[in-house]
C-alpha cells in the first residue's frame, strides 16, 4: 500500500518536521504465508458472477486473541440476485481457513465451495431467480494477514502500548476487505448494510463504524455491537485498545445533531482534549463548503491507531501523535475526514476513478488553510504540492484498473492522483469561479444541487460523470480542460516570445491538443485577460514595462524553476544513497 507516502511527502515538500512520539511498543510483522495475486490485487474488472448480485447486509463477528494475534470469525451475508445466477462468488484471503459454510441456515457440503486462490466460490444447490434472495454463513478464523508497515501495506497491526496493552487495527484499502472477511473485494461491492460484533476483553474496547448498538459481557469479555449504513468495504475496520472517549453533539447549520467521538489512548487527555476541540470549525467548514456531513444519522469518529491513518467510514484512522505544523490545524485528521464526503459519501466507481478521491480530498488543506488563515496559508499549500508532481503519467487511463496498478509509481500515476488532482481542481476553480466550482463539487458528492439530511444516499461516481457535471453547471464545454490535465501526463507549456512591443503566447500540450486556457498578464499595475483561442495570444507590452504572466498564480503548467528543483533533489538523494 503507497497512498499515505503523500502525507508524509508534503510534510517534507513544506519544511516540516517528522519526529514522532507515540506511547507505543510495536510488534515486528511475523513470518507468515504469503498473499496470493488474487487476494493483493483489489478492484478491477467486476466478475460477472459478482455483478449478477447486490449486496444487501453483512453480519461480521469477530472474537480477537491479542495473545495469539488471531481472530475467529464468522460472517452471514444476505445478497438479492440483479439477474439469474447458480453461484456465489466472494472474495477471503485464502490463509484463514473456513470451518463451514451454510446456505439460507442448511449446511453445505465442502464440495459446493473451493477458495484455492482467495477468491471462494460457492455453487448453488439451485439457480437463483432474478429477484431472489440467499443468505449464505461463513464460519472461519485463524491469524489475518499482518501489516509489515500500515497503511503502505494492508493488514493487522498487533502493536502495544508503552505499558504493555494490547493496541490492535485493521488497515486494508490496498489489498482489500478480503483480508479479514469475506466480501467483494471492489469499490463497487459495498453492503446496504453492516453489524459488526467485536469480542474483546473487558480491560479494553472495540469502537467500531456507524452507530453503537449495544455491548453484552460474557465473562471476562464484552461484545461491542456496531451498525454502519452502506460502508466502503475497506472502510470496516477493527479497532482495540485501552481507549478513553471523548463525546460532543454538534448542532449542524443544516439543523440535525451529529454525535462527536474520539477514542484515544490512556493518559493522553490533554493533546486529545485539543484535537477534539477542533471538530467542530472542521466540521462546519465542510458543511459550509461541501453540505450536510453525510453520515449525520451516525457519527463523526476518529480513533487513535497504531499506523498514521486511513479514512474509515465514520472512525477516521488517526496516528500522527497530534503534531503540529504551522498551519492552525492536523493535516492528516482533516484529509482523513474529508474522505467522509470524497470516498465514503462519492466512491469510486472504478480505482481508475480514484483521484476523485483523493485529489478532491488533498484540496481540501489549502481550502481548510484559506478558511482558517487566508490566501498566505492556501498558495503554501499549493506551492508545496506543485513541488511534488512526476507528471510521469497520467492520472485516468480510460480503462478499468486494480489498486494497485493506480498507486504503482513505476507503473501508474502513483501520488499524481493527490497532488497534480489537487492542483488541477485549484486551476479549475480560478477558470468557473466560485459558485459553479462548489455546485459542480456538491453534485458530484451527493448527486444534486441542494442536499440536505434526508434526501441523498451514498453513490458511486466516474470521471466521465464529473466532467459532464462540470459543463453542465457551467454552460460549457470544457473537455478539452480535462482531457490535457486528465488524460495527459506531461503538464501544458506555455511558450512565449517578444516581438517588438508584442507578447506572443503559445500553449503547447503533450499530444497537440487544443487548450484555450485564459492567461492573465500583468503590464504595469494593470492585470490583462489573454483568451488564447486557439491556444494563441497576443498582447501590447511597451519596452521596460513590468511583466508578470499568471501573477496570481492560477494556472497548472510546467515551471522550468521547479523542473531544476525537482532534479536537483533528485540529484541530492542519489547522493546520499552513494554515501550509505
Amino acid at each position: 500500500m503507497h497512498h499515505r507516502l503523500h502525507l508524509l511527502a508534503i510534510s517534507v515538500a513544506l519544511g516540516l518536521a517528522a519526529c514522532t512520539s507515540v506511547p507505543v511498543a510495536k510488534t515486528g510483522a511475523p513470518t507468515q504465508p504469503a498473499l496470493t495475486a488474487q487476494t493483493l490485487n483489489s478492484g478491477g474488472v467486476m466478475p460477472a458472477e459478482q455483478a449478477r448480485v447486490h449486496f444487501d447486509h453483512a453480519e461480521l463477528h469477530f472474537t480477537i486473541d491479542p495473545a495469539g494475534q488471531s481472530i475467529d470469525a464468522s460472517a452471514t451475508l444476505s445478497f438479492t440476485a440483479k439477474s439469474a445466477t447458480d453461484v456465489l462468488l466472494l472474495d477471503l484471503d485464502r490463509n484463514l481457513p473456513i470451518g463451514g459454510i451454510a446456505l439460507d441456515d442448511q449446511p453445505l457440503a465442502a464440495t459446493r465451495w473451493s477458495n484455492p486462490d482467495g477468491r471462494l466460490r460457492i455453487a448453488l444447490p439451485a439457480p437463483l431467480a432474478s429477484g431472489g434472495k440467499v443468505r449464505v454463513t461463513i464460519r472461519y478464523g485463524g491469524k489475518p494477514h499482518v501489516a509489515k508497515k500500515a497503511p503502505w501495506d494492508g493488514g493487522f497491526v498487533w502493536s502495544h502500548t508503552a505499558d504493555g496493552q494490547p493496541w490492535i487495527a485493521s488497515a486494508v484499502e490496498g489489498e482489500g476487505c478480503d483480508l479479514f472477511w469475506p466480501c467483494i473485494d471492489h469499490p463497487q461491492g459495498e453492503p446496504d448494510l453492516v453489524d459488526t460484533y467485536v469480542t474483546v476483553p473487558k480491560t479494553l474496547a472495540a469502537p467500531g463504524n456507524g452507530v453503537l448498538i449495544g455491548i453484552t459481557e460474557e465473562g471476562d469479555r464484552h461484545t461491542y455491537h456496531w451498525r454502519a449504513k452502506h460502508p466502503d468495504t475497506y472502510a470496516i475496520a477493527i479497532n482495540v485498545g485501552p481507549f478513553d472517549v471523548l463525546k460532543a453533539d454538534y448542532p449542524s447549520r443544516y439543523g440535525n445533531t451529529i454525535p462527536l467521538e474520539f477514542w484515544y489512548l490512556r493518559g493522553q487527555e490533554a493533546q486529545a482534549k485539543e484535537l477534539f476541540a477542533g471538530f467542530p470549525r472542521m466540521l462546519d467548514f465542510f458543511e459550509q463548503e461541501i453540505g450536510p456531513y453525510p453520515f449525520g444519522d451516525e457519527k463523526m469518529g476518529v480513533v487513535e491507531t497504531p499506523y498514521l491513518g486511513m479514512e474509515h467510514q465514520t472512525l477516521n484512522a488517526y496516528g500522527n501523535d497530534y503534531k503540529q505544523d504551522g498551519y492552525g490545524f492536523d493535516r492528516l485528521l482533516q484529509h482523513e475526514f474529508a474522505h467522509e464526503w470524497f470516498g465514503n459519501q462519492m466512491t469510486n466507481a472504478d480505482w481508475d476513478d480514484m483521484w476523485l478521491h483523493e485529489g478532491f480530498g488533498t484540496y481540501m488543506q489549502p481550502l481548510y488553510s484559506q478558511y482558517l488563515n487566508g490566501d498566505a496559508d492556501y498558495f503554501s499549500w499549493v506551492h508545496g504540492l506543485r513541488l511534488m508532481l512526476s507528471n510521469a503519467r497520467p492520472i485516468v487511463s480510460g480503462s478499468s484498473k486494480t489498486e494497485e496498478q493506480v498507486y504503482d509509481e513505476k507503473t501508474g500515476p502513483g501520488q499524481d492522483i493527490y497532488n497534480k488532482g489537487a492542483l488541477m481542481l485549484h486551476t479549475l476553480r480560478q477558470l468557473i469561479g466560485d459558485k459553479d466550482f462548489f455546485e459542480s463539487t456538491r453534485r458530484l458528492v451527493y448527486g444534486r444541487p441542494d442536499p440536505k439530511p434526508g434526501n441523498f444516499s451514498p453513490r458511486y461516481a466516474t470521471t466521465d460523470e464529473y466532467i459532464a457535471i462540470v459543463d453542465k453547471v457551467t454552460g460549457r464545454d470544457l473537455h478539452w480542460f480535462f482531457d490535457v490535465y486528465l488524460h495527459d501526463a506531461a503538464l501544458p507549456r506555455l511558450d512565449m516570445h517578444h516581438d517588438g512591443d508584442t507578447l506572443a503566447l503559445h500553449w503547447v500540450t503533450e499530444h497537440g491538443k487544443p487548450f484555450p486556457m485564459p492567461v492573465e498578464v500583468q503590464v504595469g499595475e494593470a492585470v490583462h485577460t489573454v483568451p488564447m483561442t486557439q491556444g494563441e495570444g497576443r498582447l501590447q507590452v511597451p519596452a521596460g514595462s513590468l511583466l508578470i504572466v499568471d501573477p496570481h498564480s492560477k494556472l497548472l503548467r510546467q515551471l522550468p524553476h521547479i523542473d531544476a528543483f525537482r532534479q536537483w533533489m533528485k540529484q541530492q538523494r542519489k547522493a546520499k544513497s552513494a554515501t550509505h
